[in-house]
C-alpha cells in the first residue's frame, strides 16, 4: 500500500508515518522544512501534488498539520484578544492549506482510499461550553465543514472512497505543551500512541462515515 503524509517532519505527523511504514506501506513524507510543500503556498501543494501523481494512486493521504500558537499566534481568552492577521493566519493554515491539500491530491486517492485531516474536539460547535480560543475553534470547524464538503463531491466518483477529519486527543507535542496543565497521565498520549490510534479508527471507518469527525476512539465528534 501507498501513503502520504503531510506534516511529516515531526509529532503526530511523523509518527503516523512511521507507523504507517511499520505495516508495510511505502510513504511518502511532506514537510514545510523539507521544502516539499507550504500550506500557505497554493502553488507549492499544486506542485507538490503534480510530483506524486505518477506514483498514484494512494490508499492513504493524511494532512497532520494545524498551528495553535507560534511566534506570532496565541489562544485568545476574550473579544479583546482578537485581531484580524492573527485570524486570518489560523484559518489559512487550520482550513484553508488542508482544503487546498484535498483538492490537489483527492484526485490521487486510490478508488477505496481514506484522506483524513487532523481537526481537534473543539472545532465542534454544539460541543463549545468554554469559549475562548476564538481562531483555533473557528478555524478547525471551518476544516470539518470543508472536508464534509469535499467528502459530498468525492462520493460522486468514488463511493468507496473516505474524506473525512480526525480529533487525535491530546498528545504531547510541542503545540499541546503549554496548556497540558490539568490533563489526566492517562489522557495525555505519546506521539506514537496517537497515531496507532487514528489509524486503527481510520481502518475501521466504512464509506458512510465519510464526511465526519472523529475521536481516537472511533466516536463521532457532532459538529
Amino acid at each position: 500500500m501507498a501513503a502520504i503524509v503531510i506534516g511529516a517532519s515531526g509529532g503526530i505527523g511523523r509518527a503516523l508515518s512511521d507507523a504507517l511504514e511499520r505495516r508495510g506501506d511505502m510513504v511518502r513524507r511532506l514537510a514545510r522544512g523539507s521544502g516539499d510543500l507550504d500550506l500557505t503556498d497554493q502553488g507549492s501543494i499544486e506542485q507538490a501534488a503534480e510530483r506524486l501523481a505518477p506514483a498514484a494512486p494512494f490508499d492513504h493521504i493524511i494532512v497532520a498539520t494545524g498551528v495553535l500558537h507560534d511566534d506570532e499566534l496565541r489562544p485568545e481568552r476574550s473579544l479583546r484578544d482578537l485581531h484580524a492577521d492573527r485570524l486570518l493566519r489560523s484559518y489559512e493554515i487550520n482550513a484553508v492549506g488542508p482544503a487546498l491539500v484535498a483538492r490537489y491530491f483527492l484526485p490521487l486517492l486510490a478508488p477505496a482510499g481514506r484522506f483524513a485531516a487532523l481537526s481537534a474536539r473543539v472545532g465542534s460547535i454544539s460541543d463549545n461550553r468554554l469559549g475562548g480560543w476564538y481562531g483555533y475553534r473557528a478555524s478547525k470547524a471551518a476544516l470539518n465543514q470543508l472536508i464534509r464538503s469535499a467528502a459530498i463531491e468525492l462520493a460522486r466518483t468514488r463511493p468507496q472512497a473516505l474524506c473525512v477529519t480526525l480529533h487525535p486527543g491530546t498528545v504531547d507535542t510541542a503545540m499541546s505543551r503549554p496548556f497540558q496543565r490539568g490533563v489526566s497521565p492517562e489522557k495525555l498520549f505519546s506521539p506514537d500512541h496517537a497515531a496507532e490510534r487514528l489509524l486503527a479508527v481510520l481502518d475501521a471507518l466504512t464509506p458512510g462515515d465519510s464526511g465526519f469527525c472523529f475521536d481516537w476512539t472511533g466516536a463521532r465528534i457532532v459538529f
